[in-house]
């Protein structure tokens, strides 16, 4: 059964709240929806060697590929702050690797959302067509 927009980017914000962002106070919560339907998610985890944080959609990606999945529809990214939560470059690269074509719903703090691509929002991917 497919989820609507507002039921996953309602699950990313629930997640958000179990985020571990002590250091830079962003925390982050994402929700993916898989091409059967089947939905994981994943908050920010942060760390004192700031490099070895591990973004939401990251955490996210991760639980569905131990689950077995590795096809992905769409992706809700929630934060508390005033501007859309856009996945990182590191993101969405990781988001190419499985999912080319996904949709992305970055929302903000009040609730609002746009939707992209990740063609859109990373162009001439580097990919394994690219290698």
């Amino acid at each position: 059964m497919r989820v609507t927009d507002r039921e996953l980017i309602n699950l990313a914000a629930a997640v958000k709240e179990k985020a571990h962002s002590p250091y830079l106070r962003f925390p982050t919560g994402a929700a993916i929806e898989c091409a059967d339907g089947t939905v994981f998610t994943g908050c920010r985890i942060e760390n004192a060697a700031s490099g070895v944080a591990v973004c939401a959609e990251t955490a996210a990606i991760a639980a569905a590929v131990a689950a077995g999945f590795k096809s992905f529809k769409r992706i809700a990214i929630v934060s508390d702050g005033a501007a859309y939560c856009l996945p990182c470059g590191a993101c969405r690269q990781t988001l190419n690797e499985f999912s080319p074509d996904i949709e992305v719903l970055a929302s903000r703090a009040d609730g609002r959302y746009v939707s992209y691509r990740l063609s859109e929002l990373l162009p001439r991917a580097f990919g394994r067509d690219t290698i």
